[in-house]
C-alpha cells in the first residue's frame, strides 16, 4: 500500500456543468484531444461529416447533438490521471446530473460569454455549493460576440453568490474579442484566422501589461482598454485565495473558446494544478479518507445496453479509499453479501479497457448481473458501513405506458425493470393492472422520449403512452394506512412504487392541500421516508 498516497494525489475527478448548448461536450472533446485520448475531436456541430462527440455514445445523442446521459472519460495528462464526468445539461435529466456530482471532487462550470449565467447552471451550482466542492469557471465562445467580462463577474457574484478571480482576461472592445491576456505570466494569446491560434509569449520584467511590445501587436485603442481593465482588476478585484477556492467561496475564471481550441490547454494545466485530489467521504462510520488502506466505493450510475451487441449492464463505481484489484471480493452493504468484482473496466465513452488495479478517485465500470443499485456501498469484508444517501427527486410529470404488441410483454417488463434500476424513470404500478401497464414518473418530458426510444431500439418494444394529468406525487406514511377509505381521492390516483410503498398522484398543489386536510392521520411526503431530500 506504500504507493497509495502518490497514486491518489495524481487523481483529478471532476464534472462539467452548464446550461444546454453552452459547449460542454465540445470542451470535453478538446480536453481529450490535449490528453492524447483522441486524435480528432468530433464536434457535435459537424453533422455533415458524420463526426459525433466521443462522450455522446447513445444513438439519440448523436441525432440531436445533445447529451442525455452522463458519460465517464479517462486520460492521463502531465503526470495526472484525469476522470471527466460529462453530464447532460438539459434540465429534464437533472437527476442523472445530480447523482454524477456526488462522485466528483470538483466541478467546471461552463458559461456562454453572450448569455451569462442561465437557469440550469444556477440549479447545478447550488448542488455543488451544498456539497462544498470547488467550482472552476470557463467562459466559452470567446470567438463570437460576447458580453462585458466585468458584467459577467458581477452576474456570477449576484446570482450564484460566489466571487470570481479571472486567471486570464479577454482582449477586445465592445464584445469583439481578439485573444486573452494571461495574468500570471503577463503574456497575450491572440486568435489567428483560419481556425488555429498563435501565441505570443512576451513576459515582461515587471509582469505588467505596459510592455511596449504589447502595444505594437494590439494597436493603441485595444491596448489602452486592456491596460485600464488590468489596472481595475489589480486594484479593485479579489486577491487570489487558494483556501477560498477549496471551500467553494471563490471561483477561478478562465476565458476561451472550446470550438477553436483557444485557451483550453492553458485552462487544463491551471485547473489540474489547482483542483483538489480525492476528498474524504461521509459514511455511517464517520469520514472515510482516501488514504485509508481499507477498500471502499459507491455506485453512482447504472447503464444498460452500452454495447447493444452484448446487451450488457454496467454499474459505475467511484473508489473512495484503498486499492482496487481485479477479482477482489468485497462486501455489498445493501444485500449483506460478498461480491466478486470481475471484469473491471475503464472508459472512453464506448471504448473500454479491462484494468488490473485502480485507486481512490478513479471511476470504474463493473458488469452488473442485476445486484447493484444507485447509491450502493461496497467495502472491504469485515468492515461494514454505508456512504451518505443519494438525493431523491419527486417526479412532476406522469404517463401510463403499455406494450403495443402483447406478445412482447416479456421484453417490455425486462426493459422497464432495467431502465428503472438505471434511474432513467420512476415506475409505479396499480396492483389490479398486473404488469400489463405501468405508470411512470419523470422530472422532465424529454425523459418520456428517451424512454420510448430506448424501449424500441434496445428491447424491440413499441409502446402506447398516455399522459396523465397529475403533477404531484406524495408518499403516504402513517399507522394502518387504508388507501381504500382515503377521502377526496376521486381526482387522484393511488399507486405503489417499486418497493410497494403507497403513493398518491394528485393533479396540483391546491388539490393536495384539500386531500391533506381531509386525511389528517396520514403524512404526505415529497420523498420516501427512508430517502433524503436534496
Amino acid at each position: 500500500m506504500s504507493n497509495l498516497a502518490p497514486e491518489t494525489n495524481k487523481r483529478r475527478t471532476f464534472a462539467i456543468i452548464s446550461h444546454p448548448d453552452a459547449g460542454k461536450t465540445t470542451l470535453t472533446e478538446k480536453l481529450l484531444l490535449y490528453g492524447g485520448a483522441i486524435r480528432l475531436a468530433g464536434s457535435v456541430k459537424a453533422r455533415k461529416a458524420q463526426k459525433h462527440a466521443v462522450s455522446d455514445w447513445m444513438e439519440i445523442e448523436k441525432q440531436r447533438g445533445i447529451s442525455v446521459t452522463s458519460s465517464v472519460l479517462q486520460f492521463d495528462y502531465d503526470g495526472y490521471r484525469v476522470n471527466i464526468l460529462d453530464t447532460p445539461g438539459h434540465q429534464d435529466f437533472s437527476e442523472d446530473t445530480y447523482r454524477t456530482l456526488m462522485a466528483a471532487d470538483s466541478a467546471v462550470m461552463l458559461i456562454d460569454v453572450a448569455k451569462g449565467v442561465e437557469d440550469q447552471t444556477k440549479k447545478l451550482f447550488q448542488v455543488c455549493k451544498q456539497r462544498g466542492i470547488p467550482v472552476f469557471t470557463f467562459v466559452n465562445k470567446l470567438d463570437r460576440y460576447g458580453r462585458n467580462p466585468f458584467e459577467l463577474m458581477e452576474e456570477i457574484e449576484n446570482i450564484l453568490g460566489i466571487r470570481a478571480y479571472p486567471m486570464n482576461w479577454p482582449i477586445g472592445i465592445d464584445g469583439k474579442y481578439s485573444g486573452i491576456y494571461v495574468r500570471k505570466q503577463a503574456k497575450i494569446e491572440l486568435f489567428e484566422r483560419g481556425g488555429v491560434h498563435g501565441q505570443w509569449a512576451l513576459p515582461s520584467k515587471q509582469g505588467s501589461v505596459d510592455d511596449p511590445a504589447f502595444k505594437e501587436i494590439l494597436g493603441a485603442e485595444i491596448h489602452q482598454a486592456l491596460c485600464d481593465d488590468i489596472e481595475l482588476l489589480d486594484m479593485a478585484g479579489d486577491p487570489f485565495d487558494f483556501d477560498k477556492v477549496a471551500k467553494g467561496e471563490l471561483t477561478p475564471m478562465f476565458f476561451g473558446s472550446a470550438m477553436t481550441n483557444f485557451g483550453v490547454q492553458l485552462f487544463l494545466e491551471d485547473f489540474l494544478e489547482m483542483a483538489p485530489p480525492p476528498m474524504p467521504r461521509i459514511s455511517s462510520l464517520g469520514l472515510i479518507n482516501p488514504s485509508d488502506d481499507m477498500f471502499s466505493a459507491f455506485v453512482f450510475k447504472i447503464q444498460a445496453n452500452m454495447n447493444p451487441a452484448h446487451r450488457d449492464r454496467l454499474a459505475f463505481m467511484r473508489i473512495c479509499s484503498g486499492k482496487f484489484e481485479r477479482g477482489m471480493t468485497v462486501y455489498h452493504a445493501q444485500s449483506g453479501k460478498p461480491v466478486k468484482l470481475a471484469q473491471p473496466q475503464q472508459f472512453l465513452a464506448q471504448e473500454r479497457t479491462i484494468i488490473e488495479e485502480a485507486y481512490p478517485g478513479d471511476i470504474i465500470g463493473l458488469f452488473d448481473p442485476g445486484i447493484f443499485g444507485i447509491g450502493d456501498t461496497l467495502c472491504q469484508e469485515g468492515v461494514h458501513f454505508t456512504f451518505q444517501d443519494f438525493p431523491v427527486f419527486p417526479p412532476e410529470q406522469f404517463a401510463r405506458i403499455q406494450a403495443k404488441d402483447t406478445m412482447k410483454r416479456k421484453q417490455f417488463v425486462k426493459g422497464m425493470t432495467q431502465l428503472t434500476q438505471e434511474g432513467a424513470v420512476q415506475v409505479f404500478r396499480q396492483p389490479e393492472y398486473g404488469v400489463e401497464s405501468f405508470v411512470i414518473g419523470v422530472v422532465g418530458s424529454l425523459q418520456f422520449e428517451v424512454l420510448e426510444y430506448r424501449l424500441k431500439h434496445e428491447y424491440g418494444v413499441d409502446i402506447l403512452m398516455n399522459r396523465l394529468q397529475y403533477s404531484v406525487a406524495r408518499w403516504l406514511c402513517g399507522e394502518n394506512i387504508d388507501v381504500k377509505v382515503m377521502k377526496n381521492m376521486d381526482a387522484g390516483l393511488l399507486v405503489q412504487d417499486i418497493k410497494d410503498r403507497p403513493v398518491a398522484l394528485i393533479s396540483n398543489e391546491w388539490q393536495l392541500r384539500w386531500v391533506m386536510e381531509r386525511n389528517p392521520d396520514i403524512q404526505f411526503l415529497a420523498v420516501p421516508e427512508d430517502a433524503r431530500q436534496v
